[in-house]
């Protein structure tokens, strides 16, 4: 099961004992906001994706969207999602649970900007009803191959 993975994962860090356990699910940003009493904006979702040169994460706020500009100058390829099938394949975890903890080998993660408004977010880690509770700047040191900070999003801000 990957929230074994990821326990085992975050032990590293002295964090297995943080992880949330909710009795409900926490498989959607609304879902996850609920269980965790906090807005869905902290909730940090990790989209998958494929670029040429493998799949990624990208982890932004629960009320950011993808801006398809934005993306394809960042990474210089379309934003291509993965599918459900192909997210626990390529990724390491189903949908629901997919977090930047524990991963495939190979796989690249990258934190939107729409994160560092929040003192703390919420990232799942490995089901769908889990979380942890991070500052974005603990978050960035515990997400496995952390690649940098991007600013791939929209609707988190007035543009």
């Amino acid at each position: 099961m990957s929230i074994a993975r990821v326990r085992e994962y975050l032990k590293g860090f002295g964090l297995d004992g943080s992880i949330l356990e909710f009795e409900t699910s926490s498989a959607t940003v609304e879902l996850a906001a609920q269980a965790a009493g906090v807005i869905p904006a902290r909730i940090a979702k990790s989209l998958s994706f494929m670029l040429p040169d493998g799949p990624i994460l990208v982890v932004a706020a629960g009320d950011a969207k993808v801006d398809n500009p934005r993306f394809k100058a960042q990474f210089h390829a379309k934003a291509k999602m993965l599918s459900f099938d192909e997210c626990a394949e390529l990724i390491g975890h189903g949908v629901g649970g997919v977090c930047p903890f524990a991963l495939n080998e190979g796989v690249k993660v990258y934190l939107d900007v729409s994160l560092k408004r929040f003192e703390t977010v919420f990232p799942a880690c490995g089901s769908a009803n889990s979380a942890i509770e991070l500052t974005p700047d603990r978050l960035a040191d515990v997400a496995q191959n952390f690649a940098g900070w991007v600013d791939v999003c929209k609707a988190w801000r007035e543009e």
